[in-house]
């Protein structure tokens, strides 16, 4: 090996450690939180207050924090609401956006790009400009405080991005599609059930991911359209439990993970999906 070669081969084995060095330390840096929620979930109160060091593991571990939580404090309720709410949002959302994203890419018309645009300042628009709006007419439609309302709001707010996204997937697929079932007399929504539904299986995929998250992790809306304890879900679970148990932050640590636990194994679940997805739906069409 020359000399040239050999200094070659020393700068990219600095560079390599270099770069493993860097992204060791950014990993670390970033589960560090975790892992601190973690060790404090399952301390005991007198520990935590005797030790500032909040890194360090636990002396005696304490996993009954957990049951704990769910039981007295209520997260199994929490949780459950959350279900409740979020699963029929994430799928009247996928339904609507992917009719309006179906007509918006194949039916050609004069306001399609009206529509369009209308689709995107809505997703654009703060939502904390629409608290006291919203207030107002769910509570005029007699919809406020029920699962109904919160459900339908989130469907109508995550309208705008989710047809965004899908209607820039459908524009890839061929128009010739769709014009030979027509000549064999298949309607729309055949065409829309058969043919490219299943096209756009891996784009719903990781809509459905991304919708299940914010939707599951949502304080805004619960928060403006839900009073009743019972009601609610984990989000305002959680803004209870800090409120109550000001000094108990194993408690809320426990409660925290608690509700991490469902987004994090919907997104181990369809991570593949997720990632061809967004690649796919992300390019212009």
């Amino acid at each position: 090996m020359t000399a040239t070669g050999a200094r070659s081969q020393t700068v990219r084995s600095i560079m390599t450690v270099f770069f493993y060095a860097a992204a060791t330390t950014l990993v670390a840096t970033w589960l560090m939180p975790l892992v601190i929620a973690v060790f404090t979930s399952l301390k005991s109160m007198d520990e935590l207050m005797s030790d500032p060091v909040m890194w360090k593991p636990p002396k005696v571990w304490r996993f009954d924090n957990f049951s704990e939580v769910w039981n007295r404090v209520g997260m199994s309720m929490y949780v459950r609401n959350t279900f409740i709410i979020t699963i029929p949002s994430v799928i009247g959302t996928l339904f609507v956006s992917s009719l309006s994203a179906f007509a918006l890419a194949f039916y050609r018309f004069k306001l399609n790009k009206a529509v369009l645009v209308t689709f995107i300042i809505g997703m654009l628009t703060p939502f904390q400009m629409l608290m006291i709006p919203v207030f107002r007419l769910s509570d005029n439609l007699g919809i406020r405080d029920s699962y109904a309302g919160v459900i339908l709001f989130h469907i109508a707010f995550q309208l705008g991005f989710c047809t965004f996204f899908l209607r820039n997937f459908m524009k890839q697929i061929p128009y010739s599609l769709m014009e030979a079932p027509r000549i064999d007399g298949a309607g729309d929504f055949t065409i829309y059930r058969v043919i490219i539904m299943p096209l756009a299986l891996s784009s719903l995929a990781a809509l459905g991911v991304l919708e299940f998250t914010w939707i599951w992790n949502d304080l805004l809306w619960s928060l403006v359209l839900l009073q009743t304890d019972t009601l609610k879900p984990v989000t305002l679970g959680l803004a209870n439990m800090q409120g109550e148990f000001v000094q108990y932050y194993n408690m809320t640590a426990a409660g925290s993970i608690i509700a991490s636990i469902a987004p994090l194994g919907v997104f181990l679940v369809f991570q593949r999906y997720f990632i061809e997805g967004l690649t796919v739906g992300a390019e212009k069409g």
